[in-house]
């Protein structure tokens, strides 16, 4: 079975986001930062070369493959901010529809430019999908 590259590292995250060369995407990623700071309480990690996520938890597919996320985490990609969120996030249409531009995959949220979003409706979205990551996996 192939390990996974997607793991916590030492990295130092904020040389990550300011070595982003496009201004609005290291903004935004540092707001983004910021956000999922403030939401989760906990200190960010580098997962992999270019993840920042926040907390863990252990997973165990029924196949047997078995590893570690961060509940929630976001990358600063070239074509757009793409968070991660669960997939419990995905079920909430009403915040969906009150966001603003955005796209949507299995637990993925990609925004192109934060300042066309609503911030308030994205942090309740980043703080739902916390906390049932944290209920799924931990009990909370």
């Amino acid at each position: 079975m192939a390990e996974m590259k997607t793991r916590p590292n030492n990295s130092s995250v904020r040389a990550f986001l300011n070595g982003i060369g496009n201004a609005r995407r290291r903004e935004d990623a540092f707001a983004v930062l910021e956000l999922m700071t403030s939401v989760t309480r906990k200190k960010p990690r580098m997962w992999g070369p270019s993840i920042v996520g926040f907390d863990q938890y252990h997973y165990k597919y029924d196949s047997g493959r078995e590893g570690d996320m961060c509940m929630i985490g976001f990358s600063p990609r070239s074509q757009a901010l793409t968070l991660y969120v669960s997939t419990g996030v995905l079920r909430q249409a009403e915040l969906l529809k009150r966001l603003g531009p955005h796209k949507t995959a299995v637990s993925c949220l990609y925004i192109k430019k934060l300042g066309d979003v609503d911030m308030e409706v994205l942090k309740e979205l980043v703080s739902r999908s916390y906390h049932h990551m944290k209920a799924k996996y931990r009990g909370a």
